[in-house]
Order: structure tokens, then C-alpha cells, then sequence
């Protein structure tokens, strides 16, 4: 856990590094100040309202205790051990089986199953996935991730402006033609890839942190072979209202083939699981 932290911390500074030299090479012109707080303003709306625009997205609804008495059952027991408030839970409809969290703190946090999901775990599986939901929230992963996403979307927005306000190739004071291609290029592929990288240690750390949790390591590994078998044969679309709330899924709910694949916010279900059995003290 402490080793994804740093790394977390290594990849957004060198992110923010990133963005001060392309503001330098730019001249730092009202273009670009207007792109950040653009950048900024439009991330800060993300953020406060992240919970309703994901499930807002996955068309979710409230669910009572009445209606759901043993799901409510495993998150206050879990709640409970972790010493934490009772997130709120919503349902999806989706057949596909998957899960998020949100909420920038645990008093401000949402769970959200999926109707799918409901049908495939047994309890045992159902309590790992929810543990590994919870410990994003306990691990902050959403605050993390929202300004992750900040940066990012300032890297992109510098590349354009690189672009469309960088001055010629026979201008001394721009990146020229060539330089502004390059970054129109490396960008946003250098932002995505920072992304990926911060998303996918924080899966792992939850995978972990969810684990020690309920002390059932294999539980959760097997909820994630159901989940991803589930997630191939039922695949979302990949609409743009479903993609803001991908990153924030136990699983890759699109297909995901080729070059897609090397950019999934998403680590391999393989690897996941592999972990979770060495944390039972199971060797291949």
C-alpha cells in the first residue's frame, strides 16, 4: 500500500512538472491561463458532483432496508468493523454485473450494485466486492482520482492551445509546427497513460485493503472471475455518460479490444486475483 502511494504521488508531481513546462514553452499567454481555470472549474464541478453524475449515468435509484435486508446487513457489519458512517445504497438496473463507489469522504459516500451483480455473488463474494468498495472511499481514492483527472484534462487542454497558439515553425517565440504536433500528440496520450497508471494502483490497493477488511482474501477473488465473465458476455455501450463512471468500476464494463486495452483504466483480473491469493498464502 505505501509503495502505490508514492507511486501515486511520483506520477502526479511529475504530471504538474509537466504542465509548468508546457505553460514556460507556451510563454504563459491568457490562452492558457484561460484553459487551466477552465480546466479547473469544469474538474471542480466533477468533483462536487461526481456522486450524482455517476450515478446519474447508470440511471441508479435509493434502495431501503426493507426492500434489500441482507445487502444492508454486510455494509453496516462492514461499516462497523471499519469504525466508519453507513454509506448510502443505490441500484442499477444494469444486467451487467458490476459495482462503484463515490463520495469524497465517507460521511458523503454512495454504494452502487448493479441488478447483475445481485445475481451472480453469493454473500461471501458480495461482502469482498463491497469491502473493496468501501475501501476506496476509506482510502480516499475519489479525491485522488478527481484531481488526477485536473491535471490530465489541463495537459489536454495545453497541447491544443499548443497547436492552434503556438506560432510557426519561423517563430522563435512558439514551439513551431512541428513541436506543436508533437505535443498535440504526446498530451493527451501522456495524461491518459498517467491516469491508467494512478487507477490502476489504487484498484490494487483496494483489492488489499478490502481484503484485510473481512479477512477473506479468496472471496473477493472469486467475485472478480464471476464479475469479469459477466462484463464479457454483457458489455455497456461505450456512451459518453458511461465512460465519466468507468474508472470508477470493480471491472472494465466495455469490451475492451486491442490498443483499447492498453489504455483500460482497468488492471488485468489476472493479476488481481493472483495478489488475493498470495495474500491467502496460496503459491502456484
Amino acid at each position: 500500500m505505501h509503495n502505490n502511494g508514492l507511486r501515486t504521488a511520483v506520477l502526479m508531481g511529475a504530471l504538474s512538472a509537466l504542465i509548468l513546462l508546457i505553460g514556460s514553452w507556451l510563454g504563459g499567454g491568457r490562452g492558457l491561463q484561460l484553459a487551466v481555470l477552465v480546466a479547473l472549474s469544469t474538474n471542480a464541478f466533477a468533483y462536487f458532483f461526481s456522486d450524482r453524475i455517476a450515478l446519474s449515468a447508470m440511471r441508479a435509484r435509493p434502495i431501503s432496508e426493507v426492500e434489500q435486508p441482507g445487502l444492508y446487513r454486510i455494509v453496516r457489519e462492514l461499516s462497523t468493523d471499519a469504525r466508519q458512517p453507513m454509506p448510502r445504497l443505490y441500484l442499477s438496473p444494469t444486467m451487467q454485473p458490476n459495482a462503484f463507489a463515490t463520495g469524497r469522504s465517507a460521511r458523503t459516500a454512495s454504494i452502487c450494485l448493479t441488478y447483475g451483480i445481485l445475481q451472480i455473488l453469493s454473500e461471501r463474494e458480495l461482502r469482498g466486492v463491497i469491502a473493496h468498495e468501501l475501501s476506496h472511499v476509506y482510502n480516499r481514492d475519489i479525491l485522488i482520482s478527481s484531481v488526477a483527472a485536473a491535471l490530465a484534462t489541463i495537459i489536454t487542454y495545453c497541447s491544443y492551445i499548443a497547436v492552434f497558439f503556438g506560432g510557426s515553425a519561423d517563430d522563435d517565440d512558439g514551439p513551431g509546427f512541428i513541436g506543436a504536433l508533437f505535443m498535440m500528440i504526446l498530451g493527451p496520450v501522456a495524461a491518459g497513460m498517467i491516469q491508467m497508471a494512478i487507477s490502476r494502483s489504487r484498484e490494487y490497493q483496494a483489492d488489499e485493503s478490502g481484503a484485510l477488511l473481512t479477512g477473506d482474501p479468496l472471496g473477493l477473488a472469486s467475485a472478480l472471475r464471476k464479475i469479469e465473465m459477466g462484463a464479457r458476455r454483457l458489455p455497456l455501450p461505450e456512451e459518453s455518460r458511461l465512460t465519466s463512471a468507468s474508472h470508477l468500476m470493480i471491472a472494465n464494463p466495455f469490451r475492451g479490444a486491442g490498443v483499447g486495452r492498453l489504455f483500460s483504466t482497468h488492471p488485468p483480473t489476472a493479476a488481481r486475483v493472483a495478489r488475493l491469493e498470495r495474500m491467502a498464502g496460496y503459491r502456484r
